[in-house]
């Protein structure tokens, strides 16, 4: 038996059925360096998916792995019954880049922690369980993220905590509003909402959960400035704008620092994760201050902000700033971007190649339509891993592949993704690739 397959059957043995695993047979990582992985079995990786978004700026960089391992030959865990310096600190910065006034910041340990919050925040200080939130969207896995996750293979259960309504979003390609330009789109977007909030909603609705690109479903990318109109329909009533910013933080869509900059929106809300420690479990809440502090009742967060985890989030901020990675995603995505986007001429099963700075997908269908393949999708994904490229999977129906490599990534690298995709693409396909 290989090593991975022992593992599998370990795995199979003692953990849910419903944790997804890739691939047919599933592989261990258990080394890095800068953009490429290891596996359990000694094969060498291009890592274009960084753990979900996660490894911002690449595997066992010196600048992280010093100031880890000098906080932790110091302090590891306080809680926050103490005061925490590392922690105040970087709530100190994120309030900073928020651009939010007089913002303030709670930490916790995950994206789905973070949304959790937000939500509570707004739904207390309003008095109000009524929110709003996009189609096709997914906040997390906990009972009240799931409540507000508009993708029905993600969510468990139709019990929900809140009342929620569901709104057009920036999803184009299977959208009703496909046919219309980016201005018709948006009012159509803008119209449905206006509609939304006269049908089906009393009118005192506390938030709008939005992501600036939509993660899980498949890196769906709305047309500038949609946001922007959405806000200026629901900020007049008091709705909080709360803009999940999990995956789209800290320059990956090519703007320092939030996805929501593309759309020249200030939100009152953001939650933020995943990448902001390079790895470490991080998550957190910038918002205004009469929402944050909208808890009356005494709280406190155990792991969330603790010495470790703010310290290496600094050192993260600090070599995203200085080696410049919001203006290294927005070029090496336009490349990424570019060099995939030929597939949807060489192929009739690519339905669509989008993206945002280093979110980049590519939807695959059955041929002649849009109906969608996840069988080919599956296909694409395992002959890249074949070839030493490991990417992501998702969207509605599981056909969407999802390409986010840390934004340290070279141009070099991307060169190498674009053809090992291409090759993949046409070898799952069973077609001779063209060159051009």
């Amino acid at each position: 038996m290989t090593k991975h397959a022992d593992l599998l059957a370990r795995h199979r043995a003692v953990l849910p059925n419903w944790i997804s695993l890739y691939y047919d047979e599933p592989i261990a990582l258990v080394d890095g360096q800068g953009r490429h992985v290891i596996d359990a079995e000694g094969n060498r990786y291009l890592d274009f998916f960084g753990g979900i978004l996660t490894t911002s700026i690449g595997y066992n960089l010196p600048e992280i792995i010093e100031v880890a391992t000098r906080q932790m030959a110091k302090m590891v865990h306080t809680s926050t019954l103490y005061l925490i310096e590392p922690q105040i600190e970087l709530a100190e910065r994120i309030a900073g880049l928020s651009g939010i006034r007089d913002a303030k910041v709670f930490f916790a340990n995950s994206g789905t922690e973070a949304n959790e919050a937000a939500l509570l925040f707004a739904c207390i200080l309003r008095q109000s369980n009524q929110v709003l939130a996009l189609r096709n969207s997914y906040h997390g896995r906990s009972f009240t993220a799931m409540g507000v996750t508009g993708t029905r293979s993600w969510s468990a259960s139709g019990l929900n905590p809140l009342d929620v309504s569901y709104v057009q979003g920036g999803y184009r390609y299977r959208s009703p509003f496909s046919h219309l330009d980016d201005a018709g789109f948006i009012r159509a977007v803008a119209d449905d909402l206006q509609d939304v909030l006269e049908t089906t909603t009393t009118g005192d609705v506390a938030a709008l959960i939005i992501e600036p690109v939509q993660g899980v479903g498949g890196f769906v990318v709305p047309p500038d400035g949609m946001f922007r109109a959405m806000q200026e329909i629901t900020a007049p009533l008091g709705i909080a704008l709360i803009s999940d910013e999990v995956q789209t933080g800290w320059g990956r869509t090519g703007l320092p620092y939030w996805g929501i900059a593309h759309h020249g929106v200030v939100p009152d809300v953001m939650t933020f994760a995943k990448g902001l420690a390079n790895g470490l479990p991080i998550g957190g809440v910038v918002a205004r201050k009469d929402l944050v502090d909208s808890i009356t009742v005494n709280s406190i967060s155990t792991f969330g902000g603790n010495p470790l985890v703010t310290a290496v989030a600094l050192a993260t901020l600090d070599y995203i700033e200085s080696h410049n990675l919001a203006l290294n995603a927005e070029r090496r995505g336009k490349e990424l971007l570019d060099g995939l986007l030929v597939m949807e001429r060489e192929h009739e099963e690519v339905g669509e190649v989008r993206g945002k700075g280093l979110m980049v997908a590519v939807e695959f269908v059955e041929p002649g339509g849009t109906t969608p393949s996840p069988e080919l999708a599956a296909r694409v994904l395992d002959a890249c891993r074949e070839r030493g490229l490991l990417i992501g999977k998702g969207g509605r129906y599981g056909n969407c592949l999802r390409i986010a490599p840390p934004m340290s990534v070279t141009k070099e690298e991307v060169e190498g993704a674009v053809g090992i995709l291409r090759e993949a693409t046409a070898a799952a396909i069973g077609r001779a690739l063209s060159v051009r």
